[in-house]
């Protein structure tokens, strides 16, 4: 059996990490033990997975140790990187006793045809863990490999799957991080929101998110998206936000009245230009003013990108906004939201009960309600396809329209969401 591998140049090797190259290599025949042989079928890819690749060597995030780099055609783990994929994936031969040959999985994988993973010897009816002992103990999210057939979240059709990969990874980012922000009351809480980037998924579900909280609860919350004049018109078309203003003359259209009130901004472009103008702007016009600037994305990015608030981020210079208890009276310039380690304290404040149950209704919401969203679904499969793909979204970026689900299987199809 022929694998193949979608992989990057580190940064650190001096290459053009914008490069990608597809590695031809042999799948292993002999099966250690406590391992399971997956086949991964189709993946998604957005600018979460740019992300993860331009923060690949980061000390902090170290999403390169995730995945093995195949040793083939003069490739390395000194010199290349595995950005992982969140992807579903059928058991083709396991080692381990209570692993099963057939099983349906989705999980944070490689962007490969066949995937080796070592397996825990503890596992569960709803999901297994991949044993990461050279990563941080928060990392456990993505290294959890759910099991479909206990999953009260799956369903088995094509397109129910493909929304999963698509929403899915950054949903839970944007959930945890509005209970988060609810339950801290941070800072006394605040009346109002502005999010940058807001075409990205992650913002448009959490703009989402609070404005179902809104109706639920009976909260006057406003919410206000910042996005390019080009993403305008797509971004109002989601009618998730109270307003949305373009990059360049959001200053002049949110005049004084409206500026009034408690602020909290979440900053999802990473532009130290524009969170100048911003904190600027509200800490002027805001009657109350600038409560809490909190960093939650970084989509403005390609690999190769450099920069201060691209840096904070490689290193992890912020303040983790994880709980109210942590930052008593702090105000820094920015703090850095990081969803597994909030996730972390919540498990120990709620019972497994109590989240599952909250995971289910948001997502069966979620499930109607994003198919109302306009996104359009480009299923591209195949070596050459994937990797012209990849090409592709370096040279004219992503449109927040579109969404990808890759496959290094041959095949193709497009669908509208």
């Amino acid at each position: 059996m022929e694998n193949f591998i979608l992989c990057h140049p580190r940064p650190s090797s001096g290459q053009n990490p914008n490069h990608a190259i597809v590695v031809k290599c042999d799948v292993p025949q002999a099966i250690p033990r406590d391992h399971v042989l997956l086949e991964v079928d189709r993946f998604g890819f957005s600018a979460n997975n740019i992300t993860y690749q331009a923060l690949g060597e980061a000390s902090h995030f170290r999403y390169f140790d995730f995945h093995h780099v195949p040793e083939a055609d003069g490739v390395s783990s000194k010199t290349y990187g595995v950005t992982p994929v969140w992807g579903f994936g059928t058991i083709i031969k396991s080692t381990h006793p209570e692993v099963h040959a057939g099983e349906r999985v989705y999980g944070y994988f490689a962007p490969a045809r066949y995937l080796l993973l070592p397996v825990s010897p503890r596992v569960n009816k709803h999901a297994f863990f991949v044993p990461r002992p050279h990563l941080p103990p928060d990392r456990r999210p993505y290294n959890q490999v759910t099991r479909c057939a206990e999953d009260p979240l799956y369903d088995p059709s094509p397109i129910a799957e493909d929304l999963t990969m698509l929403y899915r990874p950054l949903f839970w980012t944007s959930f945890w991080f509005e209970d988060w922000l609810n339950s801290s009351d941070y800072k006394g809480g605040s009346t109002q929101i502005m999010i940058s980037s807001a075409s990205s998924k992650t913002a448009f579900c959490l703009a989402y998110l609070i404005r179902r909280r809104n109706s639920s609860q009976g909260s006057s919350r406003r919410v206000i998206g910042l996005t390019s004049t080009k993403n305008l018109d797509f971004t109002r078309r989601l009618a998730l936000y109270d307003d949305v203003y373009d990059y360049e003359s959001f200053d002049t259209s949110l005049d004084a009245n409206h500026a009034k009130g408690k602020w909290t901004y979440v900053d999802i472009a990473g532009s130290d230009t524009l969170n100048t103008r911003v904190c600027d702007h509200l800490r002027v016009h805001g009657n109350t003013g600038l409560v809490a600037r909190i960093v939650l994305g970084l989509t403005n990015v390609l690999p190769s990108t450099t920069g201060s608030s691209f840096d904070r981020w490689a290193k992890n210079d912020l303040s983790v906004a994880s709980a109210s208890e942590i930052l008593p009276g702090a105000d820094p310039e920015f703090e850095h939201f990081f969803m597994p380690e909030w996730f972390a304290i919540r498990t120990r404040q709620l019972s497994v009960s109590t989240i599952t149950q909250m995971h289910k209704d948001a997502w069966t919401r979620l499930m109607s309600d994003c198919q109302t969203w306009s996104v359009s679904l480009r299923r591209v499969c195949g070596p050459k396809q994937v990797k012209a793909a990849y090409e592709e979204i370096v040279r004219k970026g992503l449109a927040p329209q579109e969404a990808f689900i890759w496959s290094l299987w041959e095949e193709t199809s497009e669908a509208k969401l």
